[in-house]
């Protein structure tokens, strides 16, 4: 279980907020994984909080379908189903396809310069902490974020984006279960250079299909673990 500092001394709706938010952070790295059972017992002695914020944290995770309520066993962060992370691959492509073609097509100078800078800045960043195993760094995941959004920030439909953002939230927790898999083999470096150039290049088809591949790479390696595990 991972270990919090406490926040006990805050107010209680600040420390059901706080609680929330540091739950949500560890189910979305993956730090807690698919499936674990959250005892309360537990959870408030790692997070510092008592029952009652727990408990409204928790059901507020619930609430956002990264938790799931047990009838008279409490909770447990809600399981990694193939057809749940198959159809959520499927709206991202859909979605932030559709983005990064409006993106391309509206996209001045100084959106090719905030793409370039965004992509100099992750390859520059380390993906793992530890070369020989996956331990995700902080760094690379924030750079990560930044060329993603910076591919879609030519898009003029606030709506889209705000969508493509829920979207990439709810992968998030599947993002991390796959870096564990596929690190150090498959070549993420290569696949967001390759999609960087075809995106300033204006090659909008290109752009979207290298797009969707690299979405559906992530899809295939937690989703061939999902499937053997469901077998």
């Amino acid at each position: 279980m991972p270990q919090a500092h406490s926040l006990s001394d805050a107010p209680h709706p600040t420390l059901a907020t706080a609680v929330h938010r540091r739950l949500r952070e560890d189910i979305l790295s993956g730090r807690l994984p698919p499936g674990q059972k959250l005892k309360l017992r537990d959870l408030a002695q790692n997070y510092g909080a008592g029952a009652s914020p727990m408990r409204e944290a928790l059901s507020r995770l619930a609430a956002e379908g990264l938790a799931e309520q047990l009838e008279h066993r409490g909770f447990r962060v809600a399981t990694a189903a193939p057809g749940q992370l198959h159809g959520l691959i499927r709206s991202r492509v859909l979605a932030e396809c559709a983005a990064l073609r409006e993106s391309i097509r509206r996209g001045d100078a100084a959106w090719e310069e905030a793409l370039l800078l965004a992509e100099h800045r992750l390859s520059r960043a380390a993906r793992s902490l530890d070369p020989h195993r996956f331990v995700s760094n902080p760094e690379w995941e924030a750079c990560h974020l930044r060329f993603h959004q910076a591919l879609l920030s030519a898009c003029d439909a606030p709506p889209l984006l705000s969508f493509c953002d829920r979207l990439r939230e709810e992968a998030q927790r599947y993002r991390a279960l796959s870096n564990i898999l596929a690190y150090p083999g498959r070549d993420v470096a290569a696949e967001h250079v390759a999609l960087a150039r075809a995106t300033l290049d204006r090659d909008a088809e290109q752009a979207v299909a290298l797009l969707a591949q690299h979405y559906e790479r992530t899809g295939a390696f937690i989703g061939a673990d999902l499937d053997g595990g469901a077998g």
